[in-house]
């Protein structure tokens, strides 16, 4: 049974924290709703969702934690007794959230080390209707972590957390590289990158429309961010894709058009992504080669959690 409905939140830790905020807060496009010594968070203005993004000033970057919600605070009880029984390390029991808007929810480790947090009964934030050739954006879409254990880190979000396969990238030289995760009918809310280390690959956020994503792709490469690959339209999602450099190096992507399946009739392709069209259908990107593809290995993750040899 499937008890998480969507992507909640990223939340960042990030040496040069003002530089991250102006970057979020002002090219990006989301916009500041609360900030408290040294953390800010950030919601995106089409979105109920109290906050997309957490930035957190740290002495080193990573990756704090990724939010999911559940549909009922039960759910969220009936979950951590699932993950425990199983064996999985809970880094707090279910409980007050205490971030804007509240809710009922719980931590835990998932099987690379990462703090995963899954929570209900969160108060739903004012929002709005996104305005035609308004450029920012909608929601939070989607986001890929790399893992040195591809399949490893699959089965455990398929056994503990419900997540089914969408669709895998692979090549006959490497094997299986990318798998595509979802827990409703939105084609991934999370993708798993074969990576040298854990770490983020990227998040990505959903804009209006194309004319939307290509006007705010433009505004990231007017204000002289790194563009990493793109404009261009993936095969498994069938969505969009520019990715850019945020100051500190992690990997951010705006998107749309992202496909929605059914789910009853749906079987996960596997792809060649040696061959261009699967990268990008429309041939506008950049060539995809081992220099992009490096940039978003990102730095190692030094947050995580090890467990200790048994």
């Amino acid at each position: 049974m499937r008890l998480l409905t969507h992507l909640r939140h990223v939340d960042l830790a990030v040496p040069d924290y003002d530089k991250q905020l102006d970057f979020y807060s002002g090219v990006w496009g989301l916009t500041k709703v609360a900030e408290d010594s040294g953390i800010s968070f950030l919601a995106a203005e089409g979105s109920p969702e109290q906050y997309v993004v957490r930035l957190r000033k740290a002495d080193e970057k990573r990756l704090d934690l990724v939010s999911y919600g559940a549909a009922s605070a039960a759910d969220v009880d009936t979950l951590a007794e699932r993950l425990l029984a199983g064996g999985v390390r809970l880094i707090s029991r279910p409980g007050r959230v205490d971030t804007p808007g509240g809710g009922y929810g719980f931590r835990f480790f998932d099987v690379d080390g990462r703090t995963i947090e899954v929570s209900a009964d969160v108060e739903v934030r004012q929002h709005r209707r996104i305005e035609e050739k308004e450029s920012i954006p909608v929601k939070l879409s989607h986001v890929v972590l790399n893992s040195p254990d591809l399949n490893r880190t699959r089965e455990w979000y398929e056994r503990h957390l419900g997540f089914a396969l969408s669709d895998t990238l692979g090549s006959p030289h490497m094997g299986d590289v990318m798998h595509f995760m979802r827990i409703s009918n939105q084609h991934h809310s999370m993708a798993i990158a074969k990576g040298p280390h854990t770490a983020l690959h990227h998040v990505s956020f959903e804009m209006r429309g194309l004319d939307e994503y290509m006007r705010g792709s433009g505004r990231v490469m007017r204000a002289g961010f790194k563009k990493i690959w793109g404009p261009g339209r993936h095969m498994a999602g069938d969505n969009t894709f520019t990715y850019f450099l945020d100051p500190h190096g992690n990997t951010v992507e705006y998107t749309t058009e992202l496909e929605c399946l059914d789910e009853d009739t749906w079987h996960p392709h596997v792809y060649d992504f040696s061959q261009p069209e699967v990268t990008d259908q429309w041939g506008t990107a950049n060539p995809m080669n081992e220099l992009v593809a490096q940039e978003s290995f990102n730095d190692p993750d030094r947050g995580v959690f090890v467990a200790p040899p048994v």
